[in-house]
This record gives structure tokens, C-alpha cells and sequence, in this order.
């Protein structure tokens, strides 16, 4: 049995420097306001009034179908169950881990550096959503896990509860992403919900006068509000605004999988020098980050049964490899 690095239930307003190095990072520059990046590659202006009124988008058809098959395949692959199977979906050793961490309970898989899933980070499509939202090309792309939501095996459902991963009164802006590597648009498959009524500053601020003194933006009691479940088709991609209250859906389906891979991309820290020398020795050894509810593959089989993913010049940027200004 892995051990956890800490009580992964600790996770919260005191451990964000302890988390994934790829996505703890704090940015002075500031989304895309339309007045320096005017033009959209990707996003509508219906899109857009979206994502600045709610604090998502959904970005149809980012990869096609066929990429979101491979990509599954791989994850089911990685767990060694059989998609076409539910009655090998709950081996001894998986149950157990989800009986005791509540991340592999939620579905959450240590798969990060499959060819497949470089693939889909360095999608054009995906980077061009990206940088719409920022309104700047030089990005870098997360290197974060895969999630593999299955019905829940008897006696184990979850609650997940809503949360920000950041402060939402922060001054520093953040996105996050997810790609559908299945059809969610059958809501019964579980998947991402949001509280977009306090999206927004004001309603945010007038909603936080109402909570007590000592109220926890990661473990907030959001139960008398609204929730927005959104549904996504194989291959869409949901960027949302760190600033959006989420969580996720338990899948309630009798024999459906939800699968996506949690991908952003943030201003470059080129200057950082540690930061990028993590990042491409990450990516070249095939190591998972390290931190709270990270606990990696202990049988470690990306790292012995897997090659360095194969990059494009746009993937060499988004890891830090190449240099943006060449």
C-alpha cells in the first residue's frame, strides 16, 4: 500500500505551497482584458461572454474523438482494467486505496507523461484556447494527472466537496482546465459542476458577508446555492476561471466511465530557473510532481515501460525547453 505524504484531508487554505509545482505558481500578469489581445483564435464572442459573466467555457471538439480514445485507452491501459468489462473495474488493491484516499476514490489516476497525453497538451487547438484567455502566446502547460470517474463500487460513494483551489480573493489570476476524454454530456456520468452565482466580485463579496468569521474557502458551505453541472462531449475542453467555486459529480451511471485529463497553461516562467529545470526533468524521467494527495505509481510504470514523450516546437515551448523568444 502507497503512503500518503500527509492526511490528504489537511489539504486546504494552509498547504497550497505544497502542491503540484507545475500548477502552484503566482503570476503578476493578468488574463486577457480584450484590450491588449484583442483578436480570438478559438473562442466566439458568445464563448467569451461566457467565460467573463460565469467564469467557464466549454471549447468544442479541442481534439478529435479519435485523440480522446487513444488517450482513454492509455489510462485504461495504465489501471490495467478493461473498458468493455465493468466486472474488472473493482480489483482488491484498487478498492482498498479508494476505501482509504479520498483522491483515488474520486477517480483521480497517477498518469502524467503518456505520449498521448503530450499530445493533447500540445494541441494547437488546446494552446490557442489557452491564449485567448491570458491574451498571450508565451505559455507554459501544466503537468497534472487524469481522472477515471467510475460508478462507485458498493458501500463507497463520495461527496466531493466544493471548493476554490486558490483564494478566491487573491490578486493573482489562475485557470484551470479539463479536457473529456468521454461523452459527459450524460449528466448521469458525474463530472464538473460550478456555482457561477458568486463567480463574479460583487456577488462573491456579498455572498462572503453572510459566511462566518472563520469560514475555509477550500471546505465553504455552498448547500443553499444554485449548482451548474456542465455537460461535455468527447473532446470539448472546460476552462474556468480559479476564481469559480467547483467540484466534482459523483457518477451515479450503472456502467459508464467519466474520463478527462485536467490540462491549463499559465504565463511562462522562463526567468525561474528551478522551476523549468523541474519541469523538463519531469517530463524526460517520466516522474509525477510531488505534494498533498500526489502519491505517484508505485509499481512505476511510466518510468520503466514507457519513452520520453515525442514534442513538437509548440510542445518544447509549453514544457520550458525551448525558449519562447526563439
Amino acid at each position: 500500500m502507497m503512503q500518503a505524504q500527509r492526511n490528504e484531508n489537511a489539504v486546504g487554505t494552509n498547504t497550497p505551497a505544497e502542491r503540484n509545482p507545475s500548477t502552484n505558481v503566482v503570476f503578476s500578469s493578468r488574463l486577457n482584458d480584450r484590450v491588449k489581445q484583442p483578436v480570438l483564435k478559438v473562442l466566439s464572442e458568445e464563448d467569451w461572454q461566457c467565460w467573463i459573466q460565469y467564469g467557464y467555457v466549454v471549447v468544442k471538439a479541442a481534439i478529435s474523438p479519435e485523440q480522446a480514445d487513444k488517450t482513454a485507452q492509455a489510462i485504461w491501459d495504465f489501471e490495467e482494467l478493461d473498458a468493455a468489462d465493468p466486472h474488472t473495474w473493482y480489483p482488491g488493491e484498487k478498492v482498498a486505496l479508494k476505501k482509504e484516499y479520498k483522491s483515488f476514490n474520486s477517480g483521480m489516476v497517477e498518469l502524467y507523461h503518456h505520449q498521448a497525453l503530450w499530445d493533447n497538451r500540445q494541441h494547437p487547438r488546446v494552446y490557442n484556447a489557452f491564449a485567448d484567455v491570458w491574451g498571450q502566446e508565451d505559455l507554459w502547460v501544466t503537468i497534472d494527472r487524469v481522472n477515471l470517474n467510475l460508478p462507485p463500487y458498493p458501500g463507497l460513494s463520495f461527496d466531493m466537496v466544493k471548493h476554490w483551489d486558490y483564494d478566491p480573493e487573491n490578486s493573482s489570476d489562475n485557470v484551470q482546465g479539463v479536457l473529456s476524454l468521454s461523452d459527459q454530456t450524460d449528466l448521469s456520468v458525474g463530472g464538473f459542476t460550478c456555482y457561477p452565482s458568486i463567480f463574479r466580485k460583487e456577488d462573491f463579496l456579498q455572498w462572503k458577508a453572510r459566511q462566518p468569521e472563520d469560514w475555509n474557502w477550500y471546505r465553504p458551505d455552498v448547500s443553499d446555492l444554485e449548482q451548474t453541472a456542465v455537460g461535455l462531449g468527447k473532446g470539448d475542453l472546460l476552462i474556468f476561471n480559479s476564481r469559480l467555486c467547483h467540484g466534482i459529480r459523483q457518477n451515479v451511471s450503472l456502467n459508464k466511465a467519466r474520463i478527462a485529463q485536467y490540462i491549463s497553461m499559465s504565463p511562462a516562467q522562463e526567468e525561474n530557473a528551478e522551476l523549468r529545470e523541474w519541469r523538463i526533468h519531469a517530463w524526460e524521467n517520466r516522474e509525477a510532481p510531488k505534494g498533498y494527495s500526489f502519491y505517484g505509481d508505485p509499481r512505476h510504470w511510466e518510468r520503466d515501460r514507457q519513452e520520453t514523450a515525442r514534442l513538437t516546437i509548440l510542445g518544447e515551448k509549453l514544457l520550458g525547453k525551448r525558449s519562447w523568444a526563439s
